[in-house]
């Protein structure tokens, strides 16, 4: 069996942290709990400053088109991203997009434009779409759900080639494209040959799919005993084709002064929960996973406790103080996790709070844990404040 324990050089590695871009309205949670966060520009600015400051190094904006998971605001992600991208120096923006919603070649071209913008900070997540309602009230084609995979790695094979080929031609079932070549190309930077292509999605269909063409695969929430189910066979998939995807994991944080505090706090988002919204998010995507040839896909082992966070960030564990926070994401980084996704009920303070309270912790232990195996963390590329605690 394929073993996601993490290497020594991933030991060595600090941790990569990343936020949910709020750019829909209703926050993270679909609840009637206080949230102190805004889906307009200027808070997301503010927030993105923010979050660079505090250590983190992506962030991910959501893809909505039709009103979901309770929000009835969204703005669009990737010109969205831009404007985070200009508003920035060093974070890294993770924009989300459907194929059959772009054409690859236009994406590719967008992104790399973005690229130069922000001088090499332009990422892009590749969301195949399980929302019917947005394909078809649209006028596009709705395809079945394994068959949404073989357009989306086409759509992935598609963007490497244009940004790093000349003459560029791949013939598909849903793409052709014939000796094409995009001038400029991306940004250079060192160890990275194009804007990462991040994936996500739990079925059988997509993690093959992760595995042979991804940069990075996300996972939806996950407990540390359910983690390496999600991740086997992308990683089954990769050895197939000698390629090693990273790994992404969400996760909804409730960093309290007491383990009681941030238990309470989970209590009362779930009980505030607007129950119409979640049922009809729950019957949407579990309709979507009983879709797949074999039963599985996202959400499919999800509660309706769970789904009150709708990427299961409950289930991750990130509920406590910081010092439990820390020493739980810690247990990730062991089981192959390279960068953990995380979001909040009030983001500006509470991505703060994360870099000045949690983040210093968690790189404490990484040295040690690096130490133990032999190695050293590295830690040249991070930022000073990574390291300093609440009391320095």
């Amino acid at each position: 069996m394929t073993s996601i324990a993490a290497s020594p050089e991933a030991l060595a590695t600090p941790l990569k942290f990343a936020y949910w871009v709020p750019n829909v309205s209703g926050g993270l949670v679909v609840s009637t709990i206080e949230q102190r966060t805004g889906w307009d520009f200027d808070y997301n600015k503010k927030l993105a400053r923010i979050a660079e400051n505090s250590g983190f190094e992506y962030a991910l904006t959501q893809a909505r088109y039709a009103a979901s998971y309770g929000a009835d605001q969204q703005h669009e992600a990737t010109s969205f991203s831009l404007a985070l991208l200009g508003a920035t120096e060093r974070l890294k923006v993770i924009a989300a997009v459907h194929p059959g919603m772009w054409h690859p070649g236009v994406l590719a071209k967008f992104m790399i434009t973005a690229d130069h913008l922000s001088n090499g900070r332009a990422a892009v997540n590749i969301v195949s779409g399980w929302l019917k309602d947005e394909f078809t009230n649209f006028g596009l084609d709705w395809l079945e759900h394994d068959e949404r995979y073989v357009r989306t790695e086409e759509f992935i094979k598609i963007l490497r080639g244009l940004w790093t080929e000349k003459d560029f031609s791949q013939a598909g079932k849903y793409y052709d494209i014939n000796k094409f070549t995009l001038q400029p190309g991306p940004i250079a930077v060192p160890g990275r040959p194009h804007p990462e292509i991040f994936f996500g999605g739990n079925s059988t269909a997509a993690q093959a799919t992760a595995g042979r063409v991804a940069d990075w695969y996300f996972s939806n929430g996950r407990t540390l005993e359910g983690y390496a189910d999600n991740v086997n066979g992308v990683l089954a998939a990769a050895a197939t084709v000698g390629r090693t995807p990273r790994f992404g994991l969400n996760g909804f944080v409730i960093a309290r002064d007491s383990e009681k505090e941030a238990k309470d706090t989970l209590r009362e988002i779930v009980e505030k929960a607007h129950r119409p919204a979640v049922e009809g998010f729950a019957a949407s995507v579990k309709e979507a996973g009983a879709s797949t040839k074999d039963g599985k896909g996202m959400w499919a082992d999800a509660s309706y406790e769970d789904m009150v966070q709708y990427n299961d960030g409950f289930k991750t564990g990130l509920i406590g103080t910081p010092e439990q926070i820390a020493e739980r994401v810690v247990e990730y980084k062991k089981a192959g996790v390279n960068l953990l996704l995380t979001c909040y009920l009030h983001f500006q303070e509470e991505v703060a709070a994360f870099g000045k309270d949690v983040m210093p912790i968690v790189r404490e232990l990484e040295a040690d844990l690096a130490r133990k195996h032999g190695t050293e963390l590295d830690t040249t590329s991070l930022p000073a404040s990574s390291f300093e605690t609440a009391s320095a």
